[in-house]
C-alpha cells in the first residue's frame, strides 16, 4: 500500500502541473495525486503534492501565501501578458522618455499592498465550468472580475537594458490567487509602454520551500512528509489523548476545548504521532473538520 505524504517537487519548464502530477502517479504506483496551486508550463519552481489519504490537506495548503522570483520585461505587450504569447505592441522611442530608476520603483511601489488586480484572460480561472484559458483559445473574447490580493513584498533586485525593452529581476512575496504576469502587464500600462513575464519561478508555497524539492528524475522512492509532519508546519499542533483522537475520528465534540485553539483551526496529533484531522472550533467545543483516512492509522 502507497503511503499518504506530501511531496514537493522543483517543476523545470515546459510541463504542465498535471504532467508533474502524472508522473507522480506512475512513480508511486496509484491514480490519488493531486497539487496545491497550478504552474503554468513557462513556470519553474516549487509544485505541492498530495499522495492518497494526504490530498485531504491540499485545501489547507493552496491558500497558503508565495514567493516569486521573476523577470518583468517592459517595453512589449503580449496576447498572454507573458513571454508565450504574440507580441501585439512595442513601445516607440518615444514613449521611454518618462521612464526612470524612479518612475519603475514608483509604479512597484503601487502595486505592492492590499491591490485590485485583474487576473490574466489565459489564467486557469473557471468561467461558467469552463477554464478561461480554454475559453480564449475558442476563439471568446473572455473578461475577468477584478480581485482583491495582498503583494506584501515586490522588490526590485536589478535592471539590464536591452534592445527596447528593460528586463527587471523581481522577487514577489504574494497572497493566494496573485497572479503575477497581470503585475508585469499592469506595472507596463502604469509606465506607458507595457509589459510582460518573461521568466517565474515559485519558490515558496506557505512553510514549504523549492530547496527541498525533488527533480522529476528523482521521482521514484523520493522521500514524502507524512501528514503529520505536513500540517505541523502549516497550524497550530493540538495533541490529544487516545480517548480523545478516537471521540474525534468517531465525529464526537470535545465538550468545553475550543479554548484550545489560538486561531480558526488547528492539526489534531494522536499519541502516536499520527494526523487525526484538522480541528476547528463548535461553540464552546472543538470538533474535526477534516477526519483523515484510517490508511496512515
Amino acid at each position: 500500500m502507497v503511503s499518504p505524504g506530501i511531496l514537493l517537487v522543483d517543476k523545470p519548464a515546459g510541463l504542465t502541473s498535471h504532467d508533474v502530477v502524472a508522473r507522480t502517479r506512475r512513480a508511486f504506483g496509484t491514480r490519488k495525486v493531486g497539487h496545491a496551486g497550478t504552474l503554468d508550463p513557462m513556470a519553474t519552481g516549487l509544485l505541492v503534492l498530495g499522495i492518497e489519504g494526504a490530498t485531504r490537506l491540499l485545501t489547507y495548503i493552496v491558500g497558503a501565501d508565495k514567493t516569486y522570483q521573476a523577470t518583468i520585461r517592459l517595453g512589449q505587450t503580449t496576447s498572454t501578458d507573458d513571454a508565450e504569447g504574440e507580441v501585439w505592441a512595442t513601445a516607440a522611442s518615444a514613449d521611454w522618455d518618462s521612464v526612470t530608476d524612479e518612475s519603475v520603483r514608483s509604479g512597484i511601489a503601487a502595486l505592492t499592498g492590499a491591490i485590485s488586480q485583474v487576473p490574466s484572460s489565459v489564467s486557469a480561472i473557471k468561467v461558467d465550468g469552463r477554464r478561461a484559458y480554454d475559453r480564449v483559445r475558442a476563439g471568446e473574447e473572455v473578461v475577468l472580475a477584478a480581485r482583491e490580493v495582498v503583494v506584501s513584498r515586490f522588490d526590485l533586485l536589478s535592471m539590464r537594458q536591452g534592445d527596447g525593452v528593460l528586463d527587471l529581476d523581481v522577487i514577489v512575496d504574494c497572497s493566494s490567487g496573485t497572479y503575477i504576469r497581470s503585475l508585469a502587464r499592469d506595472l507596463g500600462a502604469a509606465l506607458g509602454v507595457g509589459g510582460h513575464l518573461t521568466s517565474l519561478r515559485r519558490t515558496r508555497v506557505g512553510p514549504f520551500d523549492v530547496t527541498d524539492g525533488v527533480e522529476l528524475e528523482a521521482l521514484e522512492g523520493a522521500a514524502t512528509l507524512t501528514p503529520a509532519a505536513a500540517a505541523q508546519r502549516l497550524l497550530q499542533t493540538l495533541e490529544m489523548s487516545r480517548e480523545e483522537a478516537r471521540d474525534l475520528r468517531h465525529g464526537k465534540r470535545l465538550a468545553g476545548q475550543a479554548g484550545r485553539l489560538d486561531g480558526a483551526i488547528a492539526a489534531g496529533i494522536d499519541p502516536d504521532g499520527v494526523l487525526i484531522g484538522i480541528m476547528e472550533k463548535r461553540g464552546a467545543d472543538l470538533k474535526s473538520a477534516m477526519n483523515m483516512p484510517g490508511e496512515q492509522q
